[in-house]
C-alpha cells in the first residue's frame, strides 16, 4: 500500500504539476523548477542531460564553445585563467604553497560569475569536470594564439 502511494505521489508530483519538493532538514517546499538547473536563456543551447556523454575531447570542445557564446563571458574566463596561472607562479617563485589555495576560487570564481551573469546558463563544470577544465585551458590557448576573441 504504502509502495502505490509512493508511486502515485511521485507520479502527481513532477514539474509539470508544479507540487514543490522538500528541501532536505529545511521543510520548506523548494519550487520544482529550482530542481532543474538545464534551463538556459532563450536562445541559448541547452546542455545534454548527465545520460548523454561526450566520446572525446574532440567532441566535446564544440558544445563547450557554445556555452561561451557571450563576450563577457569568455572575458571573465580568459582574466580567471590568466590569474590562476599568475597565482600558480606566484606561489612556486616565493615558496608559498597556501597561494594556490586561491586558484579555484578565482578562477572559477570568475567564470561563474561569466555564465550567471552574463551568459545565464549552466556552467559545463557540474556535469563535465575534466573536459571543462580542459576545455578552458584550450579556449584561453585559442585566445592568446588569436584564433578567438574575447
Amino acid at each position: 500500500m504504502v509502495g502505490r502511494e509512493l508511486q502515485s505521489a511521485s507520479q502527481n508530483s513532477g514539474p509539470s504539476a508544479g507540487a514543490g519538493v522538500q528541501a532536505p532538514g529545511r521543510g520548506m517546499p523548494l519550487p520544482s523548477a529550482a530542481l532543474d538547473l538545464t534551463e538556459s536563456a532563450p536562445g541559448r543551447t541547452l546542455p545534454p542531460r548527465m545520460a548523454s556523454r561526450y566520446a572525446s575531447f574532440a567532441e566535446f570542445y564544440p558544445y563547450y564553445l557554445s556555452q561561451h557564446s557571450d563576450r563577457w563571458c569568455r572575458r571573465l574566463h580568459v582574466c580567471g585563467t590568466a590569474l590562476g596561472a599568475a597565482i600558480i607562479v606566484a606561489a612556486l617563485a616565493t615558496g608559498r604553497p597556501r597561494l594556490l589555495i586561491a586558484v579555484p576560487f578565482v578562477s572559477y570564481g570568475l567564470a561563474w560569475v561569466g555564465h550567471y551573469f552574463f551568459e545565464r546558463n549552466r556552467p559545463a563544470t557540474f556535469s563535465y569536470p575534466w573536459y571543462s577544465l580542459r576545455g578552458d585551458l584550450r579556449m584561453f590557448a585559442d585566445f592568446c594564439a588569436g584564433r578567438l576573441r574575447a
